[in-house]
Formats: C-alpha cells, sequence, structure tokens
C-alpha cells in the first residue's frame, strides 16, 4: 500500500528531490575503509533486493548504511518528536521499517548477510564497523 499524499510546499518538494539517494559521505568512508583493507565490492548494487549500498560479492554480504530518521531509528520513541505531517512521516517511515525487513528476509534466502549500520554509528565508530563486517566474513569462510 502506498502512503498517503504528503501536503507540501514547492520549496519542500524542491529540497526533497535534490536529496541524493546514492553514495553519500558516511557510505564513501565505510566503503574507502574496506578497499584500503583488501576488500572489494559493488556499490549501490541493484541484483539485490532493497540495492545494498556496498556488496561484498566474494562473501555474500550485502551492507546498507541507513539514515536513522528514514529507517526509524528508535522510532516508537522519536514519532511523538514529528511535528509537520505526522501521519504522512508515520506511514512513510512504517513502510521503510518493513521494506527494510522484507528485503533483509530475501537476501537471506539467496544465502547473503544483511547487515545494517547508523550512519552516525559509521561516523563515531567505524573501526568497530569494520571489525563487524570482518567478523562475518570469517564466520563465513570457515
Amino acid at each position: 500500500m502506498k502512503h498517503q499524499n504528503l501536503k507540501t510546499t514547492p520549496e519542500v518538494s524542491k529540497r526533497m528531490k535534490a536529496l541524493s539517494h546514492k553514495k553519500s559521505k558516511v557510505e564513501s568512508v565505510l566503503a574507502k575503509a574496506l578497499w584500503h583493507k583488501g576488500y572489494r565490492y559493488r556499490l549501490n548494487y541493484k541484483k539485490l533486493p532493497g540495492t545494498p549500498d556496498i556488496a561484498l560479492t566474494k562473501y555474500r554480504i550485502a551492507i546498507f548504511v541507513d539514515g536513522e530518521f528514514w529507517h526509524g531509528k528508535d522510532f516508537d520513541k522519536n514519532k511523538e518528536k514529528l511535528k509537520n505531517n505526522k501521519s504522512y512521516w508515520i506511514e512513510k517511515i512504517e513502510e521503510n521499517i518493513q521494506r527494510d525487513i522484507r528485503n533483509d528476509n530475501l537476501l537471506r534466502q539467496m544465502d547473503w548477510v544483511p547487515i545494517h549500520f547508523w550512519s552516525n554509528d559509521v561516523k563515531k565508530y567505524l573501526n568497530y564497523c569494520i571489525e563487524e563486517i570482518e567478523d562475518i566474513i570469517h564466520e563465513t569462510c570457515r
């Protein structure tokens, strides 16, 4: 089911259209760190459900760097803070959460391992994120 129409202004519509949906700075930082460690990957890999931001095809690992707002971090708590177009955003973000779950299930059915990192966690804890990925690589190579 598609979400209801957003009541908006031309200025808001213009800003939303200008948002980039590929290769954010945070995704680039994570990708470059993986590259420097010798891991090769595909960016925005359209052959997989959800178009992972980074796909380590050799290890069948799909990595997503999720924005906290768009993908509903702590959503039960944070949805009360929404001010404008509250019902629209609740519906939209809940759809995003459900879509992420569906895509993760499809990836698992294809024998891929989905990993999600919050963008702020990648910024603050890049080394930890790399270690998490490497742990999964070592588990899958056994």
